[in-house]
């Protein structure tokens, strides 16, 4: 059988930047096929010169786009009131039991993360098992409370998790080729979600969670990223695991920068950074580099003069760096 893939990615205000910039990056890697992006709010303006697809996908209010001769991006508006990092799963399987129904492997990327891996690469590895990446915040041993609390709150609700390996992964990227490992993720957020108040509340911007289900030992302080993990154990398939280095959290070969936290790579003063003892990361070059290209997202002279203000403030970053603790 032949291989078919498809992306899908979610967002909502300046992160359209990001949005581009993966698709973008996706192109220069050889992805070729369909991206669908789900958002709330406005369309960008920067698609207004990219050709549309006549008709679009079939989706309430769905626009398409001929990105490349082998990429069409559909932008796909959401009526949801989840917090977009909690509704991963549910995006996908709509997706696969619906528009996407024709492919056999599926891959989320969170709209901060750019492909520097040749896309031949993703499809070996997803043949694998379930891809992902090791989080910054990895490992939690066997029994470390968190993973302990998992399997209690869980077993009290006849879901039963087998501990695999310390590695803690990110929720910012996931490739498959199994949906039933999509079920069991939405499973595991919808058991989590009385928890933490309802599947609308995150860690991240939006509503808050409550002072209880915030901080590092909270079991579900990061809602979907936690849920995803305890997904893993409830899964009884295979896992391929790539470190940190994947997603840039450490030196090594580096798969697909991811920006955590802000500010974000479009927002940032590399020069105020610098100065303040903060210098150019991995991401922040790769999204420069990607912010134009079939995509059109930035102005020409911005993405020159972002480029050398990095390698100034990079320069800078060689005498003057924060210390750790």
């Amino acid at each position: 059988m032949s291989t078919k893939s498809a992306v899908c990615t979610l967002f909502e205000g300046h992160h359209h930047y990001g949005v581009a910039a993966l698709v973008n990056s996706l192109h220069k890697q050889g992805f070729q096929g369909n991206i669908y992006a789900g958002y709330r709010g406005n369309s960008p303006s920067w698609l207004k010169s990219t050709p549309a697809v006549t008709p679009p996908v079939e989706w309430p209010g769905a626009q398409s786009f001929q990105v490349s001769e082998a990429i069409v991006l559909h932008c796909l508006p959401l009526q949801t009131d989840y917090h977009f990092t909690n509704f991963k799963p549910d995006f996908m399987l709509k997706l696969w039991e619906g528009v996407a129904s024709d492919v056999n492997q599926f891959f989320y990327f969170d709209p901060d993360i750019v492909l520097i891996a040749s896309w031949s690469f993703l499809i070996d590895w997803v043949n694998c098992g379930i891809a992902v990446c090791e989080d910054v915040n990895s490992p939690l041993a066997e029994f470390h409370p968190r993973r302990v609390a998992w399997r209690r709150y869980f077993s009290a609700n006849s879901i039963h998790l087998r501990f695999r390996q310390a590695i803690y992964v990110n929720g910012g990227f996931i490739g498959v080729q199994d949906k039933s490992f999509l079920k069991i993720w939405q499973k595991i957020q919808e058991v989590m979600a009385p928890q933490i108040g309802g599947l609308n509340r995150s860690s991240l911007a939006g509503t808050p969670l409550n002072a209880t289900d915030q901080g590092p030992l909270a079991p579900f302080s990061k809602t979907d990223q936690d849920a995803l993990n305890a997904a893993i154990e409830a899964w009884h398939g295979e896992v391929s695991y790539v470190g940190k280095e994947a997603m840039a959290f450490e030196a090594g070969t580096n798969l697909m920068p991811h920006a955590l936290g802000q500010p974000k790579p479009w927002q940032c003063s590399y020069l105020k950074r610098a100065l303040t003892g903060t210098p150019p990361r991995l991401v922040d070059r790769a999204y420069w580099l990607s912010a134009n290209n079939v995509l059109q997202s930035q102005p020409i002279n911005k993405v020159r003069f972002k480029k050398v203000e990095i390698g100034v403030a990079a320069m800078i970053g060689r005498f003057y760096r924060r210390g750790t603790v």
